[in-house]
């Protein structure tokens, strides 16, 4: 009985990181190598976007822009959120209801042991952030939560 349970249990950790649910597809318009990704990139800008990785929140000056433009990919470019859609969460990373349809994709990431909606740029595969269903509920209901080191902005 006691090897059965920890049959089990390793079993249920192995298929809550498995690879296997990461939806996110491995070729873009955009692709470049990992060295040229790495001279193009800040350090965090680069660990966000290539790694996955999340900036501090309230690290970002984009958290609190609320200038009216467009907020494109950081390595590419891609038009990503526009400004009438961006909204104070209260989370520390800039939050939108709603994304550009076409140029941000979806997948799963298992990383912290449960499912999430993860976002990525679909044009070059960038990392963005992840999106939830407790954003405002006069509109959407969805909350993109976005690492400001995956974007930047163009001022109307």
């Amino acid at each position: 009985m006691k090897k059965l349970m920890i049959f089990c249990i390793t079993l249920v950790l192995f298929n809550c990181n498995s690879n296997a649910q990461k939806e996110k597809k491995t070729s873009f318009k955009v692709s470049k190598t990992d060295a040229e990704w790495k001279a193009e990139l800040s350090e965090i800008e680069y660990n966000v976007l290539r790694k996955a990785g999340t900036e501090r929140a309230f690290s970002s000056p984009l958290n609190k822009n609320s200038k009216k433009g467009t907020y494109v990919c950081a390595a590419c470019g891609t038009p990503l959120f526009k400004s009438e859609h961006k909204f104070d969460s209260g989370t520390g990373w800039p939050s939108f209801d709603r994304e550009i349809k076409g140029n941000v994709a979806f997948g799963k990431d298992s990383d912290l042991g449960y499912s999430r909606d993860e976002e990525h740029c679909a044009t070059c595969g960038g990392h963005l952030g992840h999106v939830f269903n407790d954003g405002p509920k006069n509109t959407t209901g969805k909350r993109h939560c976005i690492n400001g080191a995956a974007l930047k902005f163009i001022s109307e």
